[in-house]
């Protein structure tokens, strides 16, 4: 039994944000809204929902469409490899499922980039089904209302809030009464100094009660960040034009287009490391030139400094060795490539200096 549900919903209601996929319940923009947040904040999420509405409008749509157009739409998202299994799970949906999406957990769960999580949402939000979520921000609120002495980040501990999570769904509104939970912990029970007097079931919070609401939720402490060296080249065929690569669809950032290097190995000077990758990604040769720009840039779990060099062409042709594919661009075609961040400034770098681009 829930102790809570009647006056977080009343909350809700109340307060609500207005958010474009809270305007229907279809599956389709559910599931899209609920993938692209996924460790992405809500006003980041807005445009990019809106304009993939806009160019897929159907799973169908979504599922015919090219997954280079898809990455591309994606760009400055992050987190590729959520567009990669949401291409792929909209083929899945259109091709197994005549375009309806499952409406069990269970059923959700087959689909690629679908976790538990997810599965949840979609199934409660879209088909009310009386199914339990934890992400971030709920896990936060219950931590604080059982005042959570545990690590959060623990199995066991993970395994009791979903118990828990269970327990307390309610019989009815369960699409609200989750995304209820979720819209508290974004507005009211933040990470720090989490707004207490504003919280509509204040009463029933025992971290609230023991003053331990700043203590909670226990997390272990995270490890140092590691940093990495990496190198770039700046690559002219006769004509002009630049030499991009297409990264493996596997892997960290997969499917997008990057000028073409890899990381420093022990041992190694910045222009030796880029000699060796040009050799083992597209089996050709270069002269290292100048040091063009430097860019630094975080991942989840580890920094980049990205050393970008202009470089001559000495011998090729180019190779799909350790890349997807590969291609000469002018400066006017690289708008029509999807970038990951630290590219797109070399990019930026690009154009801010046009002698570079002969």
């Amino acid at each position: 039994m829930n102790p809570f549900a009647d006056e977080l919903l009343r909350w809700y209601d109340a307060h609500r944000a207005d958010l474009p996929w809270r305007a229907s319940r279809d599956a389709y923009r559910v599931w899209l809204s609920e993938i692209m947040l996924q460790q992405t904040q809500v006003d980041t999420v807005i445009p990019y929902y809106l304009r993939f509405l806009d160019a897929y409008p159907t799973v169908e749509a979504l599922a015919a469409a090219p997954i280079d157009d898809v990455l591309k739409l994606w760009e400055g998202l992050g987190y590729y490899s959520r567009a990669r299994n949401l291409h792929r799970a909209a083929q899945v949906v259109a091709t197994e499922h005549g375009g309806r999406f499952p409406e069990s957990v269970e059923g959700l769960l087959t689909l690629p980039g679908i976790g538990r999580y997810t599965a949840g949402a979609i199934a409660s939000i879209a088909f009310e089904k009386r199914a339990p979520l934890l992400d971030g921000n709920v896990i936060r609120v219950f931590s604080r209302l059982l005042d959570l002495e545990d690590d959060v980040s623990q199995t066991a501990t993970q395994a009791r809030l979903w118990r828990q999570a269970e327990d307390w769904l309610p019989e009815t509104d369960v699409g609200d009464y989750n995304q209820s939970l979720m819209e508290l912990g974004r507005l009211i029970c933040k990470p720090r100094e989490p707004l207490c007097e504003q919280c509509p079931i204040q009463r029933h919070c025992l971290a609230n009660a023991h003053g331990t609401q700043s203590a909670r939720p226990v997390k272990k402490a995270k490890a140092a960040t590691p940093h990495y060296d990496v190198t770039a080249a700046l690559i002219r065929d006769e004509a002009g034009r630049l030499l991009i690569s297409q990264r493996p669809f596997e892997g960290l950032l997969g499917g997008l287009w990057e000028f073409p290097g890899g990381k420093q190995e022990p041992g190694e000077t910045l222009p030796e490391c880029l000699r060796r990758e040009l050799r083992e990604e597209l089996a050709i040769e270069v002269e290292v030139g100048e040091l063009f720009t430097v860019v630094r840039h975080g991942f989840t779990h580890f920094k980049i400094t990205l050393h970008t060099f202009d470089c001559r062409y000495v011998s090729g042709p180019p190779q799909k060795l350790g890349v997807h594919d590969w291609a000469w661009v002018t400066e006017d075609e690289l708008a029509r490539y999807s970038f990951g961040k630290a590219d797109r400034q070399i990019i930026q770098a690009l154009q801010a200096r046009p002698d570079m681009l002969l």
